[in-house]
């Protein structure tokens, strides 16, 4: 069994294909935004950058970049450098999704160590479990090829990518930031949302609490509470959703 198929199973927990169905028809309709059509670079730029300073709030650094630009917060400013490097990481996640986590660490948290740290960044902790359930992860992301291809529609997969970096923590520190990273590639990557409009991660943030329980949930391993994850960050790409509307909303004006 490939590790696709393995996951089969989560399609039948409560709520989930609902919440699937859902989230890909909210996405799907912001897609055909008429902003979105032709537009989509900017609306897409916007919605990174929206992404980046949700997330990095998330992880209690600054929301807001200062007026001129020039941004101090050390989680702003690494969040910021992932929002630039998504698509051109985007391949080197599809093929290698390990030197893709290894590099949005580099990038997450530069200004958090010292220099003669910056060596380390990018490396997991030295772990039998952080190795083995990063190399699962992996083949979730890579394993498209024969009749595997779609079993585990886009939504799933960003929400155990995200999950599972979440509860695994393998770099030890900015691991959230990493884990939306990386669940943004996955979202893109699998076709959900190829143009990256939607932006979760501001459901993220305005939900801390919920968003945390939410997690630990997924952590416990326990089926019905992996299963709420899952129906949580569907709700959460339909937040997204809403929140690339009025991005294109605020661009078509």
């Amino acid at each position: 069994m490939n590790a696709q198929e393995s996951l089969r199973p989560l399609l039948e927990l409560p709520g989930v294909s609902e919440a699937v169905t859902t989230a890909r028809a909210a996405i799907d309709d912001v897609h055909e935004h008429p902003a979105n059509r032709r537009g989509w670079p900017t609306t897409a730029a916007e919605a990174s950058v929206r992404a980046a300073r949700a997330s990095a709030a998330v992880a209690g650094g600054a929301a807001e970049i200062p007026e001129g630009g020039e941004v101090s917060d050390p989680l702003l400013a690494g969040s910021l450098r992932i929002a630039e490097a998504i698509g051109p990481l985007l391949p080197t996640w599809q093929r290698a999704p390990l030197q893709a986590l290894a590099r949005l660490h580099v990038l997450a948290a530069a200004d958090l160590v010292g220099e003669h740290e910056q060596e380390r960044l990018g490396r997991p902790r030295a772990s039998e479990e952080v190795s083995t359930r990063l190399d699962l992860l992996a083949q979730l992301v890579t394993d498209t090829s024969g009749k595997s291809q779609g079993v585990i529609p886009g939504p799933v997969q960003a929400a155990v990518v995200q999950g599972e970096l979440l509860a695994l923590a393998p770099f030890g520190e900015v691991d959230g930031v990493v884990a939306r990273a990386a669940a943004r590639l996955s979202v893109i990557g699998s076709g959900l949302d190829p143009k990256g409009l939607v932006v979760p991660e501001v459901a993220y943030f305005r939900q801390q609490s919920q968003y945390a329980d939410a997690a630990e949930g997924f952590a416990s391993g326990e089926p019905e509470r992996v299963g709420a994850w899952i129906v949580y960050c569907c709700k959460a790409f339909e937040s997204g959703a809403r929140e690339a509307k009025s991005i294109a909303d605020a661009v078509q004006e």
